[in-house]
């Protein structure tokens, strides 16, 4: 469960998400966000929805229903005229005691409530495909506002009190599950003491994240009760894994189902649920169904190990690592409900397994020691020779590109005319007829060829 968030903003509070169906939305001015009691929805519908398969929830019961736990939904009321609810609702309690003709709970004109109560505990019913994530488990009903169009602290209305009062009832009464799909922008002191008081008493507050309905939201503002670290606040998603449009933060835990979910509603029909940025309530309602299913398996566990066997089992991408957007990722009933906590699973810290600190081995430094090189002399050798070889080869080119001399020769040739002859180192040219001789002439001016 995430740190407690510093983010504060005005007293104001606001339903998690509205009810959508039907299309009768609340003007933006009115202070909760919820829909009207008439969504236009009538009949039963066959069609299985796609949360139970994306949950595995076949397999899932075969090891746990929900049986013999309480879950107290705190919110608008829960009616009990809904046939996937028969049997699975206790009197309840409502903390205004507006309405004469029921104060148990059991009454719900904003329909919010009882759309959670089926998600979590719904019976299966003939002609309908609609389940329950905890089909065994028992409603606990406390209604905390009548209606979204009185004002914030007129009687009936949605408050921060009124909050922390139905957390507090639901201890009382001993849920050991508290879903609480309601959200508030202000860190409210009576709202963390009612959740630290749950702790105590062995309840595992679920809460949502909030929705990004309006676009005065700032996405990184934590909302209350989700923000406080004892609770588990969820996060939803569609079909394919994706974010569904909600506030994001170190607090999220974990994410859920939160789109086009077949639900019930009070005039007893089945109906379609959750758009984009409308979805946490019901990816809450999922979490604290799949809670109660852990409760009933794991009786003798704490809040906090509930919390830690549902985050170290859920699906993401790095198990090392929980995200702003999606916590530890997609909720695995399955995973969870096998889970065995040895101080080994990656991801969140264990309630009951310190996690042993990293050791860094020490490391001796290295030592470089200069070692001679092999082949110096070798090369040094071979550059002197490419030295010397060089300069021979150099001095033979400019030897050869000198002028050369004339050579002296001892006899006269027939075909030439006219010879050069050094006389006094001066080079002088003479004709003589062919084949002449003159006697007594020296040796050096005979012809020259």
């Amino acid at each position: 469960m995430g740190p407690q968030a510093s983010a504060r903003r005005g007293a104001g509070v606001a339903l998690a998400l509205t009810l959508t169906v039907g299309g009768l939305l609340v003007p933006a001015s009115a202070p909760p966000a919820v829909a009207q009691a008439n969504n236009g929805c009538s009949g039963l519908i066959a069609q299985e929805g796609w949360a139970p398969q994306a949950l595995n929830l076949e397999v899932a019961h075969t090891i746990a229903t929900g049986a013999g736990v309480k879950v107290a939904v705190v919110d608008s009321g829960v009616d009990t005229d809904n046939p996937h609810l028969n049997g699975a609702v206790l009197t309840g309690e409502d903390i205004y005691g507006l309405d004469p003709t029921n104060t148990t709970g059991t009454a719900d004109v904003q329909q919010h409530g009882t759309v959670m109560a089926t998600i979590i505990a719904g019976r299966t019913v003939e002609g309908s495909g609609l389940l329950g994530v905890a089909p065994d488990a028992m409603i606990y009903p406390i209604r905390v506002y009548y209606s979204t169009e009185v004002r914030d602290g007129e009687p009936g209305s949605l408050t921060g009190a009124g909050i922390a009062d139905g957390i507090r009832r639901a201890t009382a009464s001993g849920a050991q599950i508290i879903v609480v799909a309601l959200s508030q922008y202000t860190d409210d002191p009576a709202i963390a003491a009612a959740v630290a008081e749950a702790e105590a008493a062995g309840a595992l507050v679920v809460a949502s994240a909030g929705n990004l309905d309006d676009q005065s939201d700032v996405p990184t503002q934590p909302r209350f009760p989700a923000a406080y670290p004892q609770v588990l606040a969820v996060t939803g998603v569609d079909m394919a894994g994706l974010p569904a449009g909600a506030h994001i933060g170190e607090h999220i835990d974990i994410a859920a189902p939160g789109v086009n979910i077949l639900a019930g509603v009070p005039s007893g029909a089945d109906c379609w649920v959750g758009k984009p940025n409308d979805a946490t309530s019901w990816a809450t309602a999922h979490v604290g169904g799949v809670a109660a299913l852990i409760a009933q398996a794991y009786p003798e566990e704490t809040p906090q190990q509930w919390a830690h066997r549902l985050t170290a089992t859920a699906s993401r991408t790095d198990p090392d690592a929980r995200d702003s957007i999606l916590g530890w990722g997609m909720v695995q009933p399955v995973a969870a409900l096998k889970f065995v906590d040895d101080g080994s699973a990656r991801g969140p810290d264990s309630a009951d397994w310190e996690r042993p600190p990293v050791v860094v081995p020490e490391v001796e430094p290295v030592v470089v020691e200069a070692r001679p090189d092999p082949w110096v002399s070798p090369r040094r050798t071979v550059a002197w020779w490419a030295l010397g070889t060089g300069s021979v080869v150099l001095a033979a080119l400019l030897v050869s590109r000198l002028p050369s001399r004339p050579r002296y020769s001892r006899f006269p040739s027939s075909r030439r005319s006219t010879s050069q002859v050094y006389l006094r180192s001066r080079l002088v040219q003479v004709s003589l007829p062919h084949d002449c001789f003159v006697p007594g002439t020296p040796t050096w001016m005979r012809y020259f060829s």
